[in-house]
């Protein structure tokens, strides 16, 4: 699933370990997330969007 969670996180100047903190997931996580390799459970897909202030379909594509 392709997503924009890389450029979202980037905007705020953030890193993968300051994302994955505020998600409560490890950093690795978030790199699988931002790479493809893993898709997200939809309780983190959702804290994902509500973190970002955004709607799901905003961030992630099939």
């Amino acid at each position: 699933m392709n997503n924009r969670i890389k450029q979202l996180r980037a905007g705020r100047a953030w890193s993968q370990g300051n994302l994955a903190e505020v998600l409560s997931v490890s950093r690795q996580t978030v790199n699988a997330i931002e790479n493809g390799r893993y898709d997200p459970s939809l309780p983190l897909a959702f804290t994902i969007a509500e973190v970002f202030g955004l709607k799901i379909e905003d961030i992630f594509r099939p």
